[in-house]
């Protein structure tokens, strides 16, 4: 008698518990909008620096995250869905290409009579490379 009684119960827990769970593709829409939103916090933090507060750790630890971010968005774009993962591989595309040669524009060219005035065009460059590729990312419901 109360097995008849715990079936129902355990039938609805096991419903609820189901619709509860994400699908990989709601998983993999957060990875990427996690990244993105992170993305933003390192280019803003960037945009910010002064040459009072700018130190070489500091710097390399923002352009590391954003690193890392990219790479995320990567892992995560396979699980998407077909038109969000278009979306999300060509914002990714393009600003990793401006990264890249951001970086390497850093690295190649920085001197140090002028070092702040490069860094804040690279900061600037970056922030244009994410205003035309992340910033359209829909993150929304």
């Amino acid at each position: 008698m109360k097995l008849k009684i715990l079936i129902p119960f355990l039938t609805v827990s096991a419903l609820i518990a189901a619709g509860c769970g994400q699908s990989s593709a709601d998983k993999a829409k957060n990875q990427v909008c996690d990244a993105r939103s992170d993305i933003q916090k390192q280019v803003n933090e960037l945009r910010n620096l002064t040459p009072a507060t700018a130190t070489t750790s500091g710097v390399k630890d923002s352009l590391n995250a954003i690193k890392n971010d990219l790479k995320k968005i990567a892992d995560a774009q396979p699980k998407l869905n077909d038109q969000r993962k278009q979306q999300v591989q060509d914002a990714n595309s393009q600003f990793k290409s401006q990264f890249n040669s951001i970086l390497s524009d850093i690295g190649t060219n920085l001197s140090l009579t002028n070092a702040g005035q490069q860094l804040k065009a690279a900061v600037q460059q970056l922030a244009s490379a994410y205003q035309a590729s992340f910033a359209k990312v829909d993150c929304g419901g």
